[in-house]
């Protein structure tokens, strides 16, 4: 108990906890003030903030309390006489020391997505590389991987656009993620996905390689000014896909916009209207255009891309593989599993910690 008193005595002087209580204080009483929406924008992002400083308060309650509990049950068990009441009061207390390390360890990655835009929303975009069927059934793969790692999270996930493979899997998707922290949980997600493994779409039999790649892209605030010119979109509406509906498949709802000047196409055929998707694909559009601009300052183009570039062999962020052997590989933090079967169902915060921990905020230009 003493190296967990310790821990926690150092959690509290690097957060800072009575700091964050009395910004949530303030940031209450703001609230509360009769004015307080005659800013919708400036009040939606005190509520978010205020939302987000409470969360961290409470977890770190929980975890308090936990630590406290666990005290209590080691007492007991150094009071027992019985050796059965003394292992279960041993095994109460180890359950309630496991609760707490892992709120501090959540809390210790959410210390982490400090970055400009970790605590936005985001948008992913899904690319099949080149190899036809096989990589289009692998972006599937991904896409449903990706899903349930949001779902994990607590996020929304929304389908904005997807383009379905010849014959299998799908050549490309767009989605939504909302949720607290949503960009900061995802953009070490962003780059070039390998899988190894034989082909169900092989009579031999034989082991092929599958490229996809995933590109991460935070929402903007509406206060954020990108100039867009109508002379530099093409748009085009299409006929929404899906399993039909009052408006699904009867009229071009879906929207495609072209940004001439740098080949971004963005593409929403989530909403019904084509004006609501006309919408929502512009802020998509203005959020890659921010992320592209900020990189061209920058001079580091290639970060745009993520660890992007080509989605081809020696590109790849992380390996999948199934055969000869199951193991997956992160080749940049060499955090590695077996757990094969667990990531492709959305287990990937050992990646992602990982990630973040290397790749501390004072280390990136978007902190």
């Amino acid at each position: 108990m003493t190296v967990w008193r310790l821990a926690w005595t150092t959690c509290e002087a690097i957060f800072d906890l009575e700091h964050l209580s009395r910004q949530l204080t303030d940031l209450e009483a703001a609230g509360s003030a009769p004015d307080f929406w005659n800013d919708p924008n400036r009040a939606r992002e005190t509520l978010s903030r205020a939302n987000r400083l409470r969360s961290v308060l409470d977890a770190w309650r929980e975890a308090r309390q936990a630590l406290d509990d666990a005290g209590v049950y080691l007492d007991m068990a150094a009071a027992e006489s019985s050796n059965s009441a003394r292992e279960a009061a041993m095994s109460e207390s180890t359950t309630l020391l496991d609760r707490a390390e892992s709120i501090l360890n959540d809390l210790e990655i959410r210390s982490l997505l400090s970055g400009r835009f970790d605590d936005r929303n985001c948008y992913l975009d899904l690319h099949a590389g080149a190899g036809g069927t096989e990589s289009c059934d692998w972006a599937a793969m991904l896409l449903r991987m990706f899903t349930r790692y949001a779902e994990r999270c607590g996020f929304q996930v929304e389908v904005l656009d997807a383009q379905p493979g010849d014959e299998a899997g799908i050549k490309s998707a767009s989605l939504f993620v909302s949720g607290s922290y949503a960009y900061g949980y995802f953009k070490s997600e962003r780059g070039v996905h390998r899988l190894v493994r034989i082909s169900p779409f092989d009579a031999n039999r034989r082991r092929h390689t599958s490229f996809a790649a995933l590109d991460v892209v935070a929402e903007l605030d509406d206060d954020i000014e990108i100039e867009i010119q109508d002379k530099d979109l093409r748009i085009d509406t299409y006929r929404s896909g899906g399993a039909g509906g009052q408006h699904v498949n009867k009229t071009d709802s879906a929207v495609r916009i072209v940004h001439i000047p740098t080949g971004i196409v963005v593409a929403c055929q989530a909403e019904r209207s084509q004006h609501a998707n006309r919408e929502r694909a512009m802020r998509m559009l203005k959020a890659r255009l921010y992320e592209m601009e900020l990189d061209r300052q920058r001079r580091e183009m290639e970060q745009f891309y993520g660890e992007k570039g080509e989605i081809a062999w020696g590109r790849q962020i992380r390996s999948y593989v199934l055969q000869p052997y199951q193991m997956v590989k992160d080749h940049r933090t060499e955090v590695e599993t077996g757990r094969v079967d667990a990531v492709l169902d959305g287990d990937l915060r050992p990646f992602v910690d990982a990630y973040l921990r290397k790749f501390r905020p004072r280390d990136e230009d978007d902190a």
